[in-house]
């Protein structure tokens, strides 16, 4: 178990790390609240141990923080001013305990047992999947389902909230497999991943001679999902003005096609998916608030594969066992030591970088078991660039980790060029260039 220590005072950090590592817990102690939250956005801990005042930080704003990125991470409150108010306060922003100085020894290993034998089973209903290919049995991943089997037996429109690699096209299909709609059409479209001036064509279909190329009729995803679902993903990268036009479809359940003049009725159920803050979107402008309330009617919200980490072991010997199966490889057995260096991992890219670990792992690694080592090495992903320093070959280092770098942020973005160049900061051409120079494949990072 790994145990953080936040406390500005030096003599409380030694003594809880030294009383807490005779008792086996994996201790890390931190002077100040930025070095303590740098550290939780690269792996996250069992539980923290926090100050009340780190110096001149205010640990109940630290708190905070530590729940935006892991919701429910176990933080115990230390105090040497222990009073009711701060207590209730820190109760409410969702520690689970609060230790005043003098700490007692007794009292805080008391504590810890306590968190660490309280993992409760929320009291999530029965629910019944008559399709059901979501893994894992997290709390979780339970409440993802029940969702899923309320909205599965209504035809009310489901909005799917999840950062990159949650699996929100796989809730989709899940809710359409267990809907009254399966026998007909599920149709799905990336917003992100189509261009502006085409997005309308693609949801409505365009009649023939609409604008240059338009050569035949074509028929819309709104109308091949006539009495059946659509699923939008990533809508919240549609344009404004294409925003409107799908609302007024929503509204009416009829459209007409882009260049004609015929109305054309369908019954669609809509299932949408975003990986952004939606309400910062309507904020900033960039996304109606009256289509988000036609629908937000059933709001499902994934978790992010490091607030599942029970689901880890489950997870990685499903893909391990498919991609020997689709590769034709010889079996490979993981061992527990990589399991728990997996599930210490931060996964940015959560089920789909977990996906290509695995996979990455059972191509390369030789021999029948893969260790610790291999998983360690897997991660770091810049082993390579680390050897060509050693060999003084400055620049093959640089081209290494350029590389790394571009893979990453295209695999947190699905391999959608455009949202990727963005968050490097260059060109889109630019940075076609460089997948190409430094031979990248887009392939796998877009699955």
């Amino acid at each position: 178990m790994k145990i953080f220590i936040c406390d500005d005072e030096k003599d409380i950090r030694r003594t809880l790390k030294g009383i807490l590592e005779d008792e086996n817990y994996y201790v890390e102690d931190f002077s100040t609240g930025k070095a303590l939250l740098k550290t939780l956005s690269k792996e996250r801990p069992d539980l923290v141990l926090l100050d009340v005042w780190i110096g001149k930080e205010d640990g109940i704003e630290i708190l905070d923080e530590c729940r935006k990125i892991y919701p429910l991470l176990p933080i115990v409150m230390i105090s040497g001013h222990g009073t009711i108010d701060i207590a209730v306060s820190a109760t409410k922003k969702g520690a689970i305990g609060f230790l005043e100085k003098p700490l007692s020894i007794e009292k805080v290993l008391s504590t810890i047992q306590e968190s660490v034998s309280s993992n409760p089973v929320e009291d999530i209903p029965d629910y019944h999947l008559e399709f059901d290919d979501i893994l894992g049995s997290s709390n979780e991943i339970r409440r993802v389902k029940f969702a899923i089997s309320q909205a599965s037996s209504t035809n009310a429109r489901v909005f799917i909230y999840g950062e990159n690699g949650t699996g929100k096209e796989l809730v989709a299909k899940a809710i359409f497999k267990n809907s009254k709609r399966r026998d007909q059409n599920f149709i799905e479209i990336n917003c992100a991943a189509i261009p502006e001036e085409l997005i309308e064509s693609e949801l409505f279909g365009h009649e023939k001679g609409a604008f240059t190329g338009a050569i035949d009729r074509k028929i819309g995803r709104f109308e091949l999902a006539n009495h059946g679902t659509l699923f939008l993903d990533e809508i919240c990268d549609m344009s404004l003005a294409t925003q409107a036009k799908v609302l007024r479809a929503l509204q009416e359940q009829r459209f007409e096609r882009v260049g004609g003049s015929e109305t054309i009725s369908v019954d669609v159920r809509i299932i949408a998916a975003t990986n952004i803050p939606v309400l910062d979107a309507i904020r900033e402008g960039k996304f109606r608030e009256d289509l988000y309330y036609r629908l937000n009617v059933i709001p499902i919200n994934l978790p992010p594969l490091r607030e599942r980490m029970v689901d880890i072991p489950v997870l990685t010997e499903y893909y391990l066992i498919k991609s020997i199966q689709e590769n034709n490889l010889p079996i490979k057995k993981i061992e527990n030591e990589a399991i728990e260096i997996l599930k210490k991992h931060f996964w940015p890219g959560n089920i789909r970088e977990l996906k290509n670990i695995v996979e990455r792992l059972s191509i390369m690694v030789p021999g029948n078991v893969i260790g610790g080592n291999h998983v360690r090495e897997a991660l770091v992903g810049f082993k390579k660039a680390n050897e060509m320093i050693a060999q003084g070959d400055l620049k093959s280092a640089k081209d290494e980790f350029e590389r790394q770098y571009i893979i990453k942020a295209l695999s947190a973005n699905e391999g959608n060029v455009t949202k990727a160049s963005k968050i490097l900061g260059i060109e889109r051409t630019h940075l076609y260039r460089k997948i190409k120079s430094l031979n990248i494949q887009m392939d796998s990072l877009s699955e």
